[in-house]
């Protein structure tokens, strides 16, 4: 063996030698922190541990995507929160998104007119704080009219001072749900198949109506039509599906924010494609719109991912903005929880543990997407 090889050997050691011994002291730390709260708790009086998750909560809150009650145990009220994170978050990527590729792209452009425009919209949306424009929003929201006097439009869409009311698929929440999932992961298969852009978004497009209307037909009620249409009946709406204030002004501050931030990534990803390439497709006779998703997408999507994937995990933080409106968020849901059972550690622990695991899974996506389409020679 040379002495260069035992040199590195011994290195080797030395930094394994050096990180066990930081494990250790991290594990004498933890426990330390955790007896030495444990001792505190209980001269105080309070006791610890997660027994209460079995108690009746008491008290009521504003949504929620299955059945509830004030009788609900904490362990089922905390699973409804996260459920309405889960929701709310995923939604507002969804369209935060769509909507930051196409403005991401009108900052690209170069008409002035569409690139001003798409300029406007993300130094205003990207400069005011998210908490004021979800306040903002839900402020607004409640002084529109009310039932009678609703906002209309085809007659089937309905806003006014109790949510915003639309057309949907007669069947259950629960139904409704899976559906969703399905689309979802029809996306996921299109990925990992990498299906070209616009035929994958046709493809999905066209799967999701498909599945829409099978399930519709399969498992709505009898005798009932596909859609149920919302309709005014005295003071209420009957039917359709009623979207709550505190959601539209969540999904809506969250979607309008993010998207600009997500407008800036592509704006960047669109950047950095060579511009030969723009030149080799002008040359070849492609209209700008064939050289969009022929050249400039697909090549601008391996630098796009990764900072998208910080963009979307920031849009799963941005869902605690529910808890200055009302919203029943895993936030709002917990604060509550400790108010109401004084258990704070446990319930902070659980809130801490409920974030962590959403937006690791979602980084896992993100690392797998990057993956899936990065260059086989890189």
């Amino acid at each position: 063996m040379t002495t260069t090889e035992v040199l590195r050997k011994k290195s080797r050691q030395r930094k394994i030698t050096i990180q066990v011994l930081l494990v250790i002291i991290s594990i004498i730390a933890i426990w330390g922190a955790v007896s030495s709260a444990q001792v505190n708790l209980a001269a105080l009086g309070i006791t610890n541990g997660f027994g209460f998750l079995d108690r009746s909560t008491g008290w009521d809150y504003s949504f929620s995507l299955v059945e509830r009650s004030i009788n609900d145990p904490y362990s089922k009220t905390l699973v409804i929160g996260f459920q309405n994170t889960i929701f709310v978050g995923f939604i507002s990527i969804f369209f935060a998104t769509i909507f930051g590729f196409i403005i991401g792209t009108g900052r690209d452009s170069s008409h002035p007119g569409v690139k001003a425009a798409a300029t406007v919209f993300v130094q205003t949306f990207r400069n005011i704080p998210l908490i004021l424009q979800g306040v903002f929003l839900y402020s607004v929201l409640i002084h529109f009219p009310g039932p009678r006097q609703s906002m209309s439009f085809a007659d089937s869409v309905f806003l006014s001072n109790r949510g915003l009311m639309l057309p949907g698929l007669n069947v259950s929440p629960s139904v409704a749900v899976a559906l969703i999932l399905a689309i979802a992961s029809v996306a996921v298969l299109l990925v990992w198949r990498k299906v070209p852009l616009l035929r994958g978004l046709i493809i999905w497009i066209a799967a999701a109506i498909s599945m829409s209307v099978i399930v519709a037909f399969v498992m709505r009620p009898e005798g009932e039509p596909l859609l149920s249409i919302p309709s005014l009946k005295g003071l209420r709406f009957n039917g359709g599906i009623t979207v709550s204030i505190e959601l539209v002004a969540m999904i809506t501050a969250i979607t309008l924010y993010g998207s600009a931030y997500i407008a800036e990534v592509v704006r960047g990803g669109l950047k950095q494609v060579p511009r030969g390439l723009i030149e080799a497709g002008q040359a070849v006779g492609l209209t700008q719109g064939q050289i969009w998703h022929r050249i400039k997408m697909p090549m601008s999507l391996r630098s796009i991912i990764p900072p998208l994937g910080n963009q979307w995990i920031f849009i799963m933080k941005a869902t605690t903005i529910g808890i200055a409106i009302g919203f029943s968020d895993m936030f709002y849901i917990v604060s509550n929880s400790i108010t109401q059972s004084g258990q704070t550690l446990e319930l902070i622990f659980l809130l801490m543990a409920a974030f962590l695991t959403v937006n690791f899974s979602i980084s896992i996506f993100t690392n797998w997407l990057n993956n899936r389409l990065k260059l086989k020679a890189h």
